[in-house]
């Protein structure tokens, strides 16, 4: 496996044979902070990683300092696991917050243009209501 400097500052690309991944990573203070597939891991040097924005429902959160660049979503929408929700921007990478399950928007915490801090709600995600199989005032035959 090799890992070499991407296009952009930031910006990595990982080489496994003939597979190709693209990551970013940043670092503030004594925190690495590294974005792949829309999830962002927080590795700091007196703790375990740990990734913020994995679970199916509930706050998605951000994950760095950033500014949001565009909102795809609107509440009420059906969302699928790894739909674009959010564009944030942060060194001058972009950044795609992506659904990490099934889910509805239940709620939207930020705007674009607007500057957000690490641990910030950025949306929030209840699980899809069961749909039935009847329409109400039909008759199955």
């Amino acid at each position: 496996m090799q890992v070499r400097p991407g296009a952009t500052p930031g910006e990595l690309l990982v080489v496994d044979g003939d597979r190709r991944t693209r990551v970013y990573a940043t670092v503030a203070d004594e925190t690495v902070w590294v974005f792949h597939d829309g999830v962002v891991y927080e590795i700091g040097t007196d703790a375990p990683a740990r990734t913020r924005g994995a679970a199916a429902h509930g706050s998605l959160m951000a994950p760095m300092p950033a500014t949001v660049l565009d909102v795809k979503v609107n509440v009420g929408d059906t969302v699928a696991h790894g739909d674009v929700l959010i564009i944030l921007e942060a060194m001058k990478m972009e950044l795609p917050v992506r659904a990490p399950g099934d889910g509805r928007v239940t709620a939207i915490h930020c705007r674009p243009g607007e500057l957000v801090q690490p641990d910030t709600s950025l949306i929030d995600i209840a699980p899809r209501e069961p749909r039935g199989d009847a329409e109400p005032g039909r008759d199955i035959a």
